[in-house]
């Protein structure tokens, strides 16, 4: 293996600290970030490192098997179950989603205390 090649959803406060976590790590290449607000610091610090940004999280999804870790931290259930049902339809059995408590869990043991994710009411269509 050559490293990870991961897709964000989520530029908000529990997306932001982790993609700067990610974009330090070499074995990781962070394939695109997205969010509904595209004026988010996790956006911004994509575009920083030439990381593709976009509001419609699909789109980089769709990237299929190129993509090896999809991490969702917008604890929005629509997007769950459409990342399920994406790679059902799809066939696609080599992309892994990581939930968003995984993703705090494991900021958590990296900063050795318990970190918090907080969320908008933006919705994801």
């Amino acid at each position: 293996m050559n490293g990870f090649r991961i897709v964000v959803i989520g530029a908000g406060e529990t997306g932001t600290p982790l993609l700067r976590q990610l974009l330090n790590a070499p074995f990781v290449q962070v394939l695109g970030v997205a969010d509904l607000d595209l004026d988010l610091p996790g956006i911004a610090l994509a575009k920083e490192h030439g990381v593709a940004t976009t509001n419609d999280f699909m789109t980089l999804v769709s990237k299929g098997k190129e993509v090896d870790i999809i991490i969702d931290v917008t604890g929005a259930p629509k997007v769950r179950e459409t990342l399920r049902k994406y790679m059902v339809e799809t066939g696609n059995d080599h992309t892994l989603i990581m939930h968003e408590r995984i993703a705090l869990l494991m900021m958590s043991l990296s900063a050795g205390r318990l970190v918090s994710g907080k969320h908008d009411k933006l919705e994801y269509h």
